[in-house]
């Protein structure tokens, strides 16, 4: 019997015997995700909610499987053509960018096929497109070949175990430090400490009358200042000022620097940000596990020395060694106690609600069940959630929900999709011991005495 394939077309489809034609696999969704190329202006004016965010989640799938075939094509060009200064030039040209922008999509390229040929497949599944890809490329480009194709294997374990979601591309690149720091810790260290004395303040002009002055510090000290400048910037707002957050944080932001009084003074503990350590890590007998929040893994050389700053506060933190998650705490009173506060926000790191990175310190306490409807104020029924998406999950249509036992958070849009996020563990889980046979004396074994201890011993007995 003869098997035909479907070849398709804008024209038309035909169906022609299988061994006339090479077929391209296409799953369902690939097939419907093409359609979207021949809608027409007058098919999207007629789409509903949930037709319009499906034809956006089609475009991010077909951007992503374009990315892919762009990686490809550029990194066999610059194959050919060797190292060809030229190359950036024509790619330039035909994909109509910078030929520094070119430069970085074929290296970019370059790196997805030969170090990192899962992230390049997830790409082709239309997963992640090229602009996240890139930024995870980048956080590898220290790596040797091997080290990042081991950390290309190690994300993509961490993706079909669902300890990570495409969903959030943040995540996917500060779980990649992570990874880079554990594959190559000394070096992480020794290139953490160049960046840090390459710190700088940049101006930088812009349109319209205004320019951006930004500064490269290191990540704790840049955290700590962003949570001043916020911390005065919403006082003023609590005060009555009608100028936008945004407003307010820039005009402190300046007001500070130039030595004027921003109008408003800071909470003593505005400037706090939160290190969380391993105490083996804190012991010198590890060098992993060491992580800011809001801004990700820092290297434990670093930590330790952030550790030992006079101006530090150590806080114990107890975690369950098998899962590690932060243990259980409970209060009953509606308002959260300063402890029941720094509790969660350690436990939960950051907002909690997918796609919202916001440290958990500078966060709400939401009561998962309202106290209004019999919630208690305790650390199981209570989560760090952003002021915007405090608001957002009393709106019509929206649905937040969060676990704090297993970490895992998920948001239901109006048109009825769901996302998920899991919170990373502060530290590693574990894996269970088995306590070993312990040997028992014979019968007829004389027990030791004192008299008959060896000599060194001091005479004195030990018990278990």
């Amino acid at each position: 019997m003869t098997a035909f394939v479907e070849v398709s077309s804008v024209a038309g489809a035909l169906f022609l015997p299988a061994d006339l034609v090479r077929p391209v696999p296409l799953t369902e969704q690939q097939w419907a995700d093409r359609r979207l190329l021949t809608c027409t202006a007058e098919d999207f004016a007629v789409l509903d909610a949930d037709g319009a965010v499906e034809a956006v989640a089609a475009a991010r799938r077909l951007r992503a499987r374009a990315d892919a075939a762009e990686a490809r094509a550029v990194a066999r060009l610059a194959a050919v053509r060797g190292r060809d200064s030229s190359v950036a030039k024509e790619v330039a040209l035909e994909a109509r960018i910078s030929e520094t922008a070119a430069a970085t999509r074929i290296a970019r390229g370059t790196d997805l096929v030969h170090r990192m040929p899962l992230l390049l497949a997830a790409m082709d599944a239309g997963d992640i497109e090229g602009f996240p890809a890139g930024k995870i490329v980048e956080a590898t480009a220290m790596l040797d070949n091997s080290q990042a194709r081991q950390v290309d294997e190690l994300l993509a374990a961490k993706l079909v175990s669902g300890r990570l979601q495409f969903t959030d591309p943040y995540s996917l690149v500060r779980a990649t430090r992570r990874l880079v720091e554990n594959v190559d810790p000394d070096g992480q260290s020794t290139r953490a400490r160049k960046a840090r004395a390459g710190r700088k303040v940049v101006l930088t002009p812009q349109d319209n009358g205004m320019a951006t002055l930004s500064a490269d510090l290191p990540a704790e000290v840049a955290a700590s200042a962003y949570a001043r400048v916020d911390a005065m910037a919403r006082r003023l707002r609590n005060g009555g000022d009608h100028r936008s957050l945004e407003q307010l944080r820039a005009d402190v932001y300046a007001a500070l620097l130039l030595g004027q009084d921003p109008g408003a003074g800071a909470p003593r503990a505005a400037a706090v940000v939160f290190l969380h350590m391993p105490i083996d890590t804190a012991l010198t007998m590890s060098d992993t596990g060491c992580e800011l929040a809001g801004y990700g893994p820092l290297p434990a050389a670093i930590a330790r020395e952030i550790m030992t700053n006079p101006n530090s506060m150590i806080r114990k933190v107890l975690t369950d060694p098998a899962s590690g998650a932060v243990r259980d705490l409970g209060r009953t009173r509606r308002r959260p106690s300063a402890f029941l506060r720094d509790f969660v926000a350690a436990r939960d790191r950051e907002c909690a609600t997918p796609g919202c990175h916001r440290p958990a310190q500078r966060c709400d306490f939401d009561h998962l069940q309202e106290w209004g409807d019999l919630g208690i104020t305790s650390d199981t029924n209570g989560g760090a959630k952003c002021e915007r998406d405090h608001y957002r999950k009393d709106q019509p249509g929206w649905t937040l929900t969060h676990h704090p036992g297993s970490g895992t958070s998920t948001i239901t849009t109006p048109t009825g999709r769901t996302y998920t996020k899991t919170i990373q563990p502060i530290t590693e889980p574990k894996p269970a011991q088995s306590t070993p046979d312990i040997p028992r004396p014979r019968p007829h074994a004389p027990h030791p005495t004192p008299a008959s201890a060896p000599r060194g011993s001091g005479g004195r007995r030990l018990s278990s």
